[in-house]
């Protein structure tokens, strides 16, 4: 089963795509898709559908998986522009057939840390740990699509 995780931004989209055989976890594939914010919201919105229609032609995941949309009251435009994100991201799962799996972030910190409250940092090293991955200089969102995939490893398995 080959699971693509997705954490959906405007500026940094980071994903990850994981594959299970036979107990065993792989990394596919993980990076990000990169925008800036001088461009037109169409032309970043554009870069991301491309970017992310590519890598699920080239690694053909069964499923999708995205963190639940949080709004923080006192932020809400940074909700409003994650959303524009996250809806591509959405429009390329249905264009492609994948199943499409939300789990609330606050479940996919305790499924990797074993703490609901766990800062990015210690996602990051946990999902280093359990995949044998060095993030090295990536941005926290690689490794926050790769914890999505995880999540949904472990939801499935109860």
């Amino acid at each position: 089963m080959k699971i693509l995780g997705i954490d959906p931004g405007l500026n940094i989209t980071g994903y990850g795509v994981i594959e299970q055989i036979a107990g065993d976890i792989k990394i596919i594939e993980a990076g990000t898709v990169m925008t800036k914010s001088t461009q037109e919201l169409p032309v970043r919105l554009s870069i991301i559908y491309s970017q992310l229609s590519d890598l699920i032609k080239e690694t053909k995941p069964e499923i999708c998986v995205l963190e639940k949309l949080y709004s923080h009251y006192k932020h809400p435009m940074t909700a409003i522009l994650m959303g524009h994100a996250r809806g591509v991201v959405v429009l390329v799962s249905n264009l492609f057939n994948l199943e499409l799996i939300n789990y609330p972030a606050k479940t996919v910190k305790r499924a990797v840390t074993g703490n609901g409250n766990a800062s990015k940092e210690q996602v990051q090293r946990s999902v280093e740990n359990f995949l044998n991955f060095k993030a090295n200089k990536s941005p926290l969102d690689v490794t926050d699509a790769l914890a999505l995939c995880l999540t949904h490893l472990y939801h499935k398995r109860i």
